[in-house]
């Protein structure tokens, strides 16, 4: 390993986070996207609570519904790593700074992750605070994380047992293929319909960089998106950010419960 990669970055962020919260290893990542704050206390409670900018390679959290927080939470037999916040694409930090988080809980012992997030759904009947299963994802941004002549297979990179094993816990999970644009502007309801062409679901922001530098950590993932409104077109209704937050908060019950229910069967 290089001196200076950003898997060295990773793995001193990892050695600090061991020395700061007195855990070894952890087990389980996950990474909260907007609107899903309010679930986080189902979990368990946490042995320790950092901010991000305590361990290396790290920035404060730019996005509101972001805490900048990471938590340990000790879950029956595992330890969870939590963070409270993700760096996104259209920050303009680069792709290293996007999955960073993830590097660091590879380096951290973790071996499986939750990516969720806050999402436009193009399915009329995704109600705002509906969650959906990713069963698969389209990369718009243009790029990735993965660095030369690094060929990761992406197959069944989100987990079909750990999806089967979540409608087994909740029948009523629905799946869908998630499309990331760069953002930060919402997408156009052109760009929805082609979303839709091309066979996307579910349209956002963030999540596909952080799955990829995932299965390059050979981690088994699984990912969940929150509809908080409608995309652009679907419905008549004006997006923005408030709208993504409120619909989390309705939904924090259901969405704490579903991830209480499913990391530990992880």
């Amino acid at each position: 390993m290089t001196e200076g990669t950003p898997y060295q970055l990773a793995q001193e962020a990892a050695t600090e986070l061991a020395r700061i919260t007195g855990v070894e290893r952890h087990d389980v990542a996950l990474v909260l996207g907007s609107g899903w704050l309010p679930a986080v206390d189902a979990l368990g409670t946490p042995n320790a609570e950092i901010d991000t900018t305590d361990l290396p390679g790290f920035s404060a959290a730019a996005v509101a519904g972001h805490s900048g927080k990471i938590r340990s939470v000790r879950a029956g037999e595992k330890n969870l790593l939590v963070f409270l916040s993700r760096t996104h694409y259209y920050e303009g930090k680069g792709v290293a700074a996007v999955v960073h988080p993830v590097r660091t809980a590879a380096a951290a012992g973790c071996r499986a992750i939750v990516l969720t997030n806050g999402c436009g759904g193009l399915k009329p009947t995704w109600s705002p605070g509906t969650p959906v299963l990713i069963s698969d994802h389209i990369n718009l941004t243009g790029t990735s994380p993965l660095v030369g002549a690094n060929f990761v297979d992406l197959t069944d990179l989100y987990s079909p047992r750990l999806r089967a094993r979540a409608k087994e816990l909740d029948p009523s999970l629905d799946e869908g293929v998630y499309v990331q644009f760069p953002g930060p502007h919402y997408e156009t309801p052109a760009e929805v319909r082609m979303a839709g062409i091309i066979g996307g679901t579910l349209v956002g922001m963030s999540t596909t960089l952080e799955a990829i530098a995932a299965r390059e950590a050979k981690m088994e993932v699984l990912g969940i998106s929150l509809v908080t409104n409608l995309a652009a077109g679907i419905s008549d209704q004006p997006l923005n950010h408030a709208e993504v937050l409120e619909a989390g908060r309705a939904a924090a019950s259901r969405m704490g419960e579903l991830l209480a229910r499913i990391v530990p069967e992880i």
